[in-house]
């Protein structure tokens, strides 16, 4: 068998760099070791497809913090509205909803899958499942093909490796594609988790005592040894059984994991403003005027509506004051420091959730060895890469999805373009 492109792997890259080499009049491959294709594009965005995200294009590499720069030549071959235009043009109608995510409006992610598989068909792509491939075949530095798994030898023009990283590892992402990588030559940047809860051993935590507890709008951030931000998301964020979570928490994950390296560290400090809208100073003041108006008010009742009651009692606790005590009565230290609490909550966190947990990879074939307006290996001839197995990750919000359909539209097209000179 012969054929001028292999792809392998039939996640979001994987789908769109085949449809790309089909839409060149390439005689297609795509290879897949699951029983379907599709499947990490079906469970994204909530099960309802977060297709790719409208801002601008500065804004959307601000978002990708993961070697998001590393993509401008790919935006400039095809953009985010290129992504929107691609799926309108095959039948998949989209709705902007916040910060410029884009889904169909059809809420359903199989809708977006279903549509790539009939534009696969229609472009005579031909598709093997349950067909794990073994190893990449390599002649005279140029890439010759594939062996799967039950001894059978594919020969191609091309082959284009789109096969995800380690994370989500249910929708086939298993990290079998650094070994092949690092066989052509490349270099694997460690992996690590990203979009992913953060764990802590604090004794709140431990206690569970705000376990579930959700807080809106917060601003979280990851402070250096020194005590500055390293970043901060203003995002909704959540108390678990063993940290935090929630999407401010997701995004500060990979913050946590590099200044845990950067300094050798075994924990890091990560802070919380429940009151982002307010200075400490303010806050100060308006609960001082409020205590003067009702001195004799429980502390806990002149504060209500402040905070999440759970969240409030327990700052409350933690600045020793007695909730059901007369605001006249607590000192002003302790009203002062109660509202730097409300704007500092610091406390320790010791890492993460392991890679099999995380939204993201990162890490992953370094960028520097991949020629980025093809996305053609600089190490191996006829070798392509495209999607989260390379060293670029984003936040959640269409960034992972945009990056992965920009980089397997431009593997995919290039590949065969490569295999018609071949």
């Amino acid at each position: 068998m012969k054929y001028d492109v292999i792809v392998i792997g039939g996640g979001p890259s994987g789908l769109m760099a085949a449809a790309a080499a089909g839409a060149k009049g390439a005689k297609v491959l795509l290879i897949d070791k699951g029983d379907k294709l599709g499947r990490k594009l079906a469970i994204s965005g909530g099960g309802r497809c977060n297709v790719t995200n409208r801002l601008p294009v500065d804004e959307i590499i601000k978002h990708i913090p993961g070697n998001g720069r590393f993509l401008y030549s790919g935006f400039s071959l095809f953009s985010n509205e290129d992504i929107i235009a691609f799926f309108e043009g095959l039948g998949i109608q989209l709705k902007e909803e916040d910060h410029g995510r884009m889904f169909p409006v059809t809420d359903k992610a199989q809708s977006v899958v279903d549509a790539l598989l009939s534009k696969l068909e229609e472009l005579k792509v031909k598709i093997f499942t349950n067909s794990p491939v073994r190893d990449l075949l390599f002649e005279e530095g140029r890439t010759t093909g594939v062996l799967l798994a039950n001894g059978t030898k594919v020969e191609a023009g091309a082959v284009v490796i789109a096969v995800g990283g380690k994370s989500v590892p249910h929708t086939g992402s298993t990290g079998d594609g650094y070994a092949w990588a690092e066989k052509a030559g490349h270099t694997i940047t460690e992996l690590f988790p990203t979009e992913v809860p953060v764990t802590s051993s604090e004794a709140f935590i431990k206690k569970k005592e705000l376990q579930g507890l959700a807080l809106r709008g917060a601003a979280v951030s990851v402070l250096n040894p020194k005590g500055k931000p390293l970043v901060t998301h203003r995002m909704d964020m959540l108390f678990t059984h063993f940290g935090v979570s929630g999407p401010a928490v997701l995004r500060c994950s990979q913050f946590v994991v590099k200044a845990l390296r950067k300094w050798d560290l075994r924990e890091v400090q990560m802070q919380i403003d429940a009151l982002p809208d307010k200075n400490a100073e303010e806050l100060f003041q308006e609960t001082i005027s409020a205590l003067k108006e009702e001195p004799k008010k429980s502390i806990k009742n002149l504060l209500k509506g402040l905070l999440p009651e759970r969240y409030l009692l327990f700052l409350l606790e933690r600045c020793d004051i007695d909730p059901s005590v007369s605001a006249g009565e607590v000192p002003h230290d302790r009203i002062r420091s109660f509202c730097k609490m409300c704007k500092q909550f610091t406390f320790n966190v010791n890492g993460t959730l392991p890679l099999e947990k995380a939204f993201v990879t990162g890490g992953g074939v370094s960028v520097k060895e991949i020629e980025p307006q093809t996305m053609a290996s600089k190490k191996m001839d006829g070798l392509y890469f495209c999607g989260e197995i390379l060293d670029i990750h984003g936040y959640t919000g269409g960034y992972n999805i945009t990056a992965a359909f920009v980089t397997g539209r431009l593997a995919g097209g290039s590949a065969a373009e490569y295999a018609r000179e071949v």
